[in-house]
């Protein structure tokens, strides 16, 4: 659960121990959804913030593990600055932001949330293919992007809030100022 690089095998992509992620993960999304999709506004605000501050702790925990088995010049493997990474300052900015910045963080936790953590759980290129199933990064990755796509569903389902056509440069903003960052950081460690 805990092992180097290399001292197991790698699980892969679509092979049993992926496909059992899966079902694992769409069971949980499924529990989760039926306990908390007839809650008020107010309720799901306090969902979305508890979940927030507990994917800001799981994250703070796989950078220390990554850079342990890894090296700190190797930022891809844990700096948040991934699409999905995206999550955790959605999930604050929802959280803890006031007027434009909450609206931010509402409309990609409504639009970009589910679509990303799909792809992940479909396609989970940053850890199956370098760790087992059933290591420690390959299941944070899985419960993280679970995550994702629970928030999307409840946003979406509760109309947590009312999609408007101007909401594109919330969500364009979001994803340009985080693109640009990790520009300049891939250009800082080539």
């Amino acid at each position: 659960m805990f092992s180097s690089i290399g001292k197991y095998a790698p699980c892969g992509i679509f092979t049993k121990g992926h496909f059992a992620l899966i079902g694992i993960t769409i069971v949980g999304i499924y529990v989760a959804l039926k306990h908390t999709i007839k809650k008020s506004k107010e309720e799901i605000y306090e969902i979305i913030k508890k979940i927030t501050i507990l994917i800001c702790i799981l994250e703070v925990f796989k950078i220390i593990y990554s850079i342990s088995l890894n090296s700190l010049y190797e930022v891809n493997t844990y700096l948040p600055l991934y699409y999905c990474s995206m999550l955790i300052y959605a999930g604050l900015l929802s959280s803890f932001g006031k007027g434009k910045f909450q609206r931010t963080g509402d409309v990609f936790l409504m639009v970009g949330s589910t679509i990303g953590g799909i792809v992940f759980i479909l396609y989970p290129s940053t850890s199956l293919p370098t760790y087992p199933a059933f290591h420690i990064l390959s299941l944070h990755s899985f419960l993280y992007h679970g995550i994702m796509v629970y928030l999307g569903i409840l946003v979406n389902k509760t109309r947590y809030i009312e999609l408007e056509k101007q909401d594109i440069k919330y969500f364009a903003s979001l994803v340009g100022v985080l693109c640009i960052i990790a520009f300049i950081i891939n250009n800082i460690f080539r």
